[in-house]
């Protein structure tokens, strides 16, 4: 299939999300009485175009849209630590609070790139897999399941990754499930969205479906 329109918009808006929620995970939020990074509530949306593009253009495209995000990510963190590194000027005394916003340790961003490769392209996998098995019917168990899977190791490979030396172990559930779960209804409530887009792309003719 050739790249269309859809799919460039769908593919820098995937990376957009992707950026963004990298950058404002340093803010811890008050949800509903849980504290998450801010950047639980724009995280899901790189999902849910996964399943989208996936559902759409197949797990080649999707793949293909994943590692451009993950090169995205990795220029970004590139030119952030260039930016860091640079002299401040005399007058210009926030290198402190540049560093404490835009500063993460390898470790967290291991965990992090780790976490978004593996969790993201299982995530298309069982969405193209599962669009095989049910011959293209049952859309909102498809998106439910990959982001059961896809967020599931998501979730426990960062939090392994990245806080398994700082908190405790029932720290470390606590942090997995409520995360989890958080992320599951997320795209369950907005599941209606993943209709709408995939039914708009579906009526320009625009489908494939993974028979090999």
């Amino acid at each position: 299939m050739k790249y269309t329109r859809s799919y460039m918009i769908l593919t820098s808006i995937f990376i957009a999300s992707l950026l963004t929620s990298n950058i404002i995970a340093v803010k811890i939020v008050d949800i509903f009485g849980l504290n998450l990074p801010a950047s639980i509530v724009v995280f899901p949306i790189s999902y849910v175009i996964g399943d989208v593009v996936a559902e759409i253009y197949g797990f080649r495209r999707a793949r293909q849209m994943i590692l451009l995000g993950f090169f995205g990510n990795l220029l970004a963190v590139l030119f952030i630590t260039i930016a860091i590194s640079l002299p401040s000027a005399p007058f210009w005394g926030d290198q402190s609070k540049f560093i404490d916003i835009l500063g993460s340790s390898w470790r967290i961003l291991l965990a992090s790139f780790t976490a978004f490769l593996v969790g993201s392209i299982s995530n298309a996998w069982v969405m193209s897999k599962m669009k095989v098995l049910t011959k293209g019917r049952f859309l909102w168990l498809r998106t439910t399941a990959s982001t059961v899977v896809g967020e599931g190791l998501d979730t426990l490979i960062f939090i392994l990754l990245a806080f398994s030396i700082v908190f405790q172990q029932k720290d470390l559930y606590s942090m997995m499930l409520t995360q989890w779960v958080f992320k599951i209804g997320y795209e369950v409530m907005i599941t209606p969205v993943t209709y709408f887009v995939v039914g708009l792309l579906k009526k320009n003719g625009e489908q494939v479906i993974d028979e090999h």
